[in-house]
């Protein structure tokens, strides 16, 4: 009975010290990352922020608009597409497992903002939209009657181009499709695996966005895996690098002079986790050792990245190897949310979020990038392993949380971080899904505000400010000095 009633006693003990231990480190959270601020915008004067009063060495303030082939080619067939034609075979329609398929479709359409919208006129029976089969990839494959076409950026770029150019930027942000360039893995030479075609129409496309007077940003990785490198593993194997640089060569043999800035991998971790740990993208499932082991050490997570960093030092590299009358700008796109913990039991889960996602693959090649580029969309409430939809929050139709000031606070975070380093951060990317296009107006003003922000906090004893804004797809870009 004693040893019960000791034990009893150190259960409650062991309690109330996780409680109180939880208890300390929520609070600390929410003071150091959730505490009031006070602006450095003077809210007094007519004009809150005047972006043409901030140059630097490379440039004043600019705007620019962003793209990627996945979302914008036709006539592509890549892993995207067919990993949104996939249905699985109890999805047939009428049965009572396509039922299910439905009910789960609708759950998150709502969670997610894809639902319909109640002004937007509804999909009658019959159309081709409507007779689509279900399918657990691409939850909005459904809602266009030729989803395939996506923008017509291959066949029709001048339509995207000149709106582009009618919004005003300055930068026009776009992508090579890997999969295009190279239909087929060069296990038998690198010419008889391009298409010299396809190369030769990209440096058409970059052409007709320099005569419409925007300078070029290209992205080499979008998440634009070809099908047949997912065959043996993609980036878990270490010849993809190989295998990239030979891709990364053409393009800029080809495409150097065209192009005023580079990114090489867009959002690497993103790509990572929902390719590699989660299978939620094209890439081929990963199996359940994977998923159980993907953040040790030598776990697929910090492989994958380990090879896309080599992959992108030696793209680094091989760029600033050309010789040229101006210095080439290579970086990347990171993407960073602001992470903050639903309750007390949840600021474990948002440190170990933050120290695999925020920082690491940046440390990693921080010697071999010319700007950081920052992708941010808004905030994320974590709960257990889970994302929690929080009632009191504001989300947009693809279910991101709206939270302006934390792209002021992630920017600073990212400032002190790596002042060291003097070099811009662009804010790569940036927007809103809203077709009602009610929130769109006041959610740039707000985020452009915290960019002003975080510009003139950042500039008080270090010279380094934000330089431009991009809005994705066809967004603004921006970037901090």
């Amino acid at each position: 009975m004693n040893i019960v009633a000791l034990l009893v006693k150190v259960a409650g003990l062991f309690a109330t010290i996780t409680v109180g231990a939880n208890a300390f480190s929520y609070t600390r959270f929410r003071r150091r990352n959730l505490g009031n601020f006070r602006s450095p915008i003077d809210e007094s004067k007519e004009i809150l922020a005047d972006f043409n009063l901030h140059e630097h060495k490379e440039g004043k303030f600019f705007f620019g608009l962003a793209t990627a082939p996945a979302h914008a080619e036709d006539e592509l067939d890549d892993a995207w597409l067919q990993f949104a034609k996939e249905t699985p075979s109890d999805a047939v329609p009428g049965s009572e497992a396509a039922d299910r398929k439905k009910i789960k479709l609708a759950v998150g359409a709502i969670t997610k903002g894809l639902a319909k919208n109640e002004h937007v006129k509804e999909v009658k029976a019959g159309d081709a939209a409507a007779d689509k089969p279900p399918t657990i990839n691409v939850a909005a494959w459904h809602n266009a009657p030729h989803a395939e076409d996506r923008l017509k950026f291959w066949s029709d770029p001048d339509k995207e181009v000149k709106l582009a150019k009618e919004t005003g930027v300055t930068v026009f942000r776009m992508g090579i499709d890997w999969s295009r360039i190279m239909p087929k893995e060069p296990t038998e030479g690198i010419k008889e695996a391009v298409d010299y075609e396809a190369l030769e129409h990209y440096k058409w496309i970059l052409n007709r966005v320099h005569s419409n007077g925007m300078k070029v940003m290209l992205t080499l990785f979008h998440h634009s895996l070809p099908p047949w490198a997912a065959d043996y593993g993609g980036w878990k194997i270490e010849k993809t690098v190989d295998y990239f640089m030979d891709f990364t060569r053409l393009v800029v043999d080809s495409m150097f002079e065209l192009v005023d800035s580079w990114v090489t991998f867009n959002e690497p971790h993103v790509f990572t986790l929902l390719t590699y740990m989660c299978g939620s993208w094209p890439g081929k499932n990963p199996d359940f050792m994977e998923m159980a082991t993907s953040t040790l050490p030598m776990g697929v997570f910090h492989r994958v990245l380990h090879y896309m960093a080599v992959a992108h030092s030696k793209a680094y590299d091989y760029i600033h190897s050309k010789i040229c009358l101006k210095k080439p700008l290579v970086g990347i796109a990171h993407h960073v949310s602001f992470i903050r913990p639903y309750g007390l039991f949840d600021t474990g889960a948002v440190t170990i979020s933050n120290s695999l996602t925020v920082y690491p693959y940046i440390d990693s090649i921080s010697k071999k990038l010319d700007f950081i580029g920052i992708n941010y969309y808004g905030q994320e409430c974590v709960c257990g392993v889970g994302i929690k939809l929080v009632e009191t929050d504001e989300y947009s139709e693809s279910g991101r949380g709206i939270y302006p000031d934390g792209l002021y606070r992630v920017l600073l975070m990212l400032h002190y971080r790596y002042k060291h380093l003097k070099i811009p951060f662009i804010v790569t990317e940036n927007g809103v899904s809203d077709e009602t296009d009610v929130i769109r107006q006041p959610y740039l003003i707000e985020h452009l505000l915290a960019i002003y922000a975080a510009m003139l906090k950042a500039s008080h004893g270090h010279r380094q400010a934000i330089q431009a804004f991009g809005l994705w797809p066809s967004k603004i870009l921006k970037k901090i000095t």
